[in-house]
Parts: C-alpha cells; sequence; structure tokens
C-alpha cells in the first residue's frame, strides 16, 4: 500500500500575499486559498491514489466512514499518496502553517473526503467543538488544507462555506458542532461556494461553519484533507498515521520536524473510527 514519495524541487519565494496578509484572511474569513500551487499532473497523480486507497479501503470492514449519503471519508497513511512531501513542503503551506500555528506546528492527519453521484446537503456544521484557546483568546490551534483531485463544476456538490464564522460561539451547537436549523439563514447569507481546480490549495479553520452540497453530477468530487495542529492542540489521538523505517529515512529534515507520527516496520491499514454525528443524514 505505499506510493513512492515524487519531490519537486523546492520553491524558495512563494509568490502571492505576505503571511501576515494570509494569517489576516483566516482570521477575517476563516479560509484562504493559492491558486495554480500543484501542476495539473501533480492532481492528476493525487486523483490516481486516492481511487487506489478508496478502493482498498472499501475492500475492508470500517476502511471508509459515511458522511451522509453517498458520502465517504477514507484517512491513509502519507506513503500512499506520491505527492506527500511535496505539499507539505510546499512553500505556501509552510508560511500558512507558520503563521497561524507557530513554527512547531505538527502534521497529524491524512485522508479525503468523496462525495458521490446522489450526494446530499450536508447540515451545517463545524468539523469538531471549539476549544477554550479559541473560545477564550480568539486562538486557532488547527487548520485543514484541502486539494481537489478533479475540476469542481457547479453540479458536482461543491463545497460551501459560511465566511467569518470561525469564532462563532457553538456553545449552544448540539454536540457544539451543529447549529440550529433556524439558524440557517446566517449562515446562508455568509455562504460562499468554492470551485477550486486541479492544482489549486486551500486552508481554512474546521471551525468555521460549512456543509458539502448536492452533487447532481454524475461524477465523484475527491478533495484531499490535510490536517496540522498548533503544539498541544490534541487532534493527532484522534487519528492514527504512521509511516515505516524506509520512508521515515527518506523525508527532509524539516518534514521530519512536523511529523510527529509512529514510525514502524510495516503499516496497518487504518481502521476508521467514528462518524461525525448527525452528517450520516445528511440533511434529509
Amino acid at each position: 500500500m505505499t506510493a513512492e514519495a515524487q519531490h519537486v524541487p523546492d520553491q524558495t519565494q512563494d509568490q502571492g500575499p505576505s503571511t501576515e496578509e494570509l494569517v489576516a484572511t483566516i482570521h477575517r474569513d476563516g479560509i484562504v486559498a493559492r491558486k495554480g500551487a500543484f501542476s495539473t499532473e501533480w492532481a492528476d497523480r493525487l486523483r490516481e491514489d486516492i481511487e487506489a486507497a478508496f478502493s482498498e479501503a472499501r475492500s475492508r470492514p470500517d476502511g471508509a466512514v459515511g458522511r451522509g449519503p453517498n458520502r465517504y471519508y477514507v484517512e491513509i497513511h502519507p506513503e500512499q499518496l506520491r505527492g506527500f512531501v511535496d505539499l507539505v513542503d510546499h512553500p505556501w503551506v509552510r508560511r500558512v502553517c507558520e503563521g497561524v500555528l507557530g513554527p512547531d506546528y505538527e502534521i497529524v492527519e491524512l485522508g479525503f473526503d468523496v462525495p458521490f453521484a446522489g450526494a446530499v446537503n450536508q447540515p451545517w456544521h463545524r468539523d469538531f467543538p471549539a476549544p477554550e484557546e479559541t473560545k477564550r483568546d480568539g486562538r486557532l490551534t488547527s487548520l485543514a488544507f484541502n486539494l481537489t483531485a478533479v475540476d469542481t463544476e457547479e453540479d458536482m456538490g461543491p463545497f460551501e462555506i459560511a465566511l467569518g464564522t470561525q469564532f462563532d460561539d457553538g456553545t449552544q451547537f448540539k454536540h457544539e458542532m451543529f447549529p440550529d436549523k433556524a439558524d440557517y439563514g446566517r449562515y446562508e447569507e455568509r455562504a460562499v461556494r468554492k470551485y477550486p481546480q486541479r492544482g489549486d490549495v486551500s486552508a481554512r479553520s474546521a471551525l468555521t461553519i460549512h456543509r458539502g452540497t448536492t452533487n447532481h453530477s454524475e461524477k465523484a468530487r475527491p478533495v484531499l484533507v490535510l490536517g496540522v495542529d498548533a503544539p498541544g492542540a490534541g487532534n493527532a489521538e484522534h487519528h492514527d498515521m504512521a509511516v515505516t523505517k524506509r520512508y521515515w529515512e527518506t523525508l527532509p529534515e524539516r518534514v521530519k520536524a512536523h511529523l510527529h507520527c509512529p514510525v514502524v516496520d510495516e503499516l496497518t491499514p487504518i481502521t476508521q473510527k467514528h462518524t461525525i454525528e448527525g452528517l450520516v443524514m445528511g440533511e434529509a
């Protein structure tokens, strides 16, 4: 189940807004993006690796977890993604991580969502309850990077995000994650649909209220998810990412510095631990 790393030369100067501007955008909107960070060929390899990992995961019990009708999530190991080092060592990704989470950020999750034909609107939600540091100090302690493996079209159930809601008080949400339907108007007013193309990457706070929308097409819309924590955020305990010793030895030192997962002799396929409460029924 191993895919060899195909590292591209380092881009020492990433064009675009400064780190300070990127951080300010995330704190204002809850999301920021970089168009064309990777080539379309790189994104096509990403799709191939996702399709292979999904096929393997679906061949065994609890290899994939439901996130609503015809919508799945699969967590994978870095070696299953040929472009893993390209992704985590990309200058834009590093700058966003350092700017929001600090220089000692930790890579804790790698996986992908796949909404197929027939996937329905998810309820508006955040991915987990807001941590105390965010509620008390307005400090974000984690980021989710997303990379589409296909060019997103209107009928493919695009991702929808309610800008600026990452600091909403969620104490009255169901499970501190799901706003009451009576409050949906606030999120619909702020909602923006995203249409990323192959090679684009975005970074968001998973606390920003969002949802997947109905996939009216006959196409799947696979999206890679990279989860990154500030030190002590604690999300690593919810994931089972690991690397083999052979793979670890090939990694650049600055990647190793942020990868605190177990180093093992042999990888064990990941069993998905849980679904996100409330998503399995969509809005039905």
